[in-house]
């Protein structure tokens, strides 16, 4: 079997596997009550269950593996990364934000119910993120699930994911430049994805200065990500996207294809995903699932 091979075969075992574990948590996460709150666990329900690449739990699942954590905890605290990036879908695609009608090839929370519960629904994935994570289930250790918990927030928050987003907004009102664009989408994108591989890390009572290399593989796929991301918008296929394409270059956003061109871009995304498997070069065959992830990064046609 050729390496291309055994790297695909592996990638795809984990995204079946990774799937349908996240999917069977959130059915379990989230039962319809029988009351006025249906509304609201059906629209969750609609956002957090089907699609999407999880590629953020397939993460904490890679990472976790370095270090023989459990699989009931990488689990747990990729169902915790996926409700804070569903949450963050559901809110851009508001009419407020991005206004999309597609999302994941179904309609958008907010045009399959309406906007006030897909505000809620969002602010609730928000809140159950960190339920699950402070569950003596994820970790029998109070000290890793209250580190997870500050990760996960700083991660989420103004100094990451909601702060690019704001970023994000601003950009639509003047021309960034391309240190302004890598810094936006280092917290938009990035951040999410560092605490990702950290916490696989924080579940194996890796002290910080033991992680440095899996901070320099996160840096350079999440920008790599973001990169593959732009050139969808341009080259790709909305059908497999499930989901508006084009839509930066309409607002007149700058983007790393619109600073770089496309060859300059797509070159700078393959520079990084070798940086980042460099970063790798402690880890033996134990990383090889990190490695087609951050291959996958840059091939993928959604």
């Amino acid at each position: 079997m050729s390496a291309s091979v055994a790297k695909s075969d592996l990638l795809n075992a984990a995204v079946r596997e990774v799937g349908i574990a996240i999917d069977k948590a959130f059915d379990s996460l989230l039962p319809v009550p029988d009351d006025a709150r249906a509304r609201l666990y059906e629209a969750m329900r609609h956002a957090a269950i089907g699609g999407g690449k999880r590629m953020r739990p397939m993460l904490v699942k890679a990472t976790a593996d370095l270090f023989n954590v459990s699989a009931e905890s990488a689990v747990r605290v990729g169902l915790a990364v996926e409700c804070i990036h569903v949450y963050s879908l559901v809110h851009d695609d508001l009419p407020a934000m991005d206004n999309d009608d597609l999302r994941r090839g179904k309609p958008t929370v907010h045009k399959a119910f309406d906007e006030a519960t897909a505000i809620l629904a969002g602010d609730c994935l928000h809140d159950l993120a960190f339920e699950v994570l402070i569950d003596p289930r994820t970790h029998a250790d109070p000290f890793v699930r209250c580190e997870l918990v500050r990760a996960l927030a700083v991660s989420s928050g103004p100094a990451g994911m909601a702060g690019g987003q704001m970023m994000d907004l601003e950009a639509e009102k003047s021309g960034f430049d391309l240190p302004t664009v890598t810094r936006l989408q280092q917290l938009k994108t990035g951040a999410l994805i560092g605490f990702c591989v950290e916490a696989g890390a924080i579940l194996g009572r890796i002290p910080p200065e033991g992680r440095t290399s899996l901070h320099g593989y996160a840096r350079d796929i999440g920008l790599a990500f973001q990169i593959a991301d732009d050139l969808l918008d341009v080259e790709g296929d909305a059908h497999l996207a499930g989901k508006a394409l084009g839509k930066d270059a309409a607002a007149g956003k700058e983007t790393f294809v619109s600073l770089l061109g496309v060859e300059r871009a797509r070159e700078q995304a393959r520079m990084l995903v070798d940086q980042a498997k460099a970063h790798l070069h402690g880890f033996g065959a134990e990383a090889d699932l990190l490695r087609a992830i951050a291959d996958y990064v840059v091939e993928r046609d959604r």
